[in-house]
């Protein structure tokens, strides 16, 4: 995969949609996400990471699953969870022995 600047080639457009988002739209609304990070931030997340086509898909179903009726909540990017905060042993409580 080719990178500019440490991000996917491909991925440049859509990150620059993104980030014109970021800076002129979303601080004109009110803060309404459900999730950490917020939906804007984990598509730029899924972009660099996975690239165009991956991260496009990863950020299109975040965006079908933030509505009112969503539980919200700690949802990081596959393969971005810095420390294993987000498994399956961990949802709910502390760390299993």
């Amino acid at each position: 995969m080719m990178r500019v600047g440490g991000r996917p080639l491909l991925a440049w457009p859509l990150l620059v949609v993104i980030w014109i988002y970021q800076r002129a739209i979303s601080p004109l609304l009110p803060p309404t996400c459900r999730y950490f990070p917020s939906c804007s931030a984990y598509a730029v997340t899924a972009l660099t990471e996975h690239g165009a086509l991956r991260g496009s898909w990863l950020a299109t179903r975040r965006l079908l699953r933030c509505h009112p009726w969503s539980p919200g909540g700690y949802d990081p990017v596959p393969g971005t969870d810095p420390g294993g905060l987000h498994t399956r042993d961990n949802v709910g409580g502390p760390p299993a022995p």
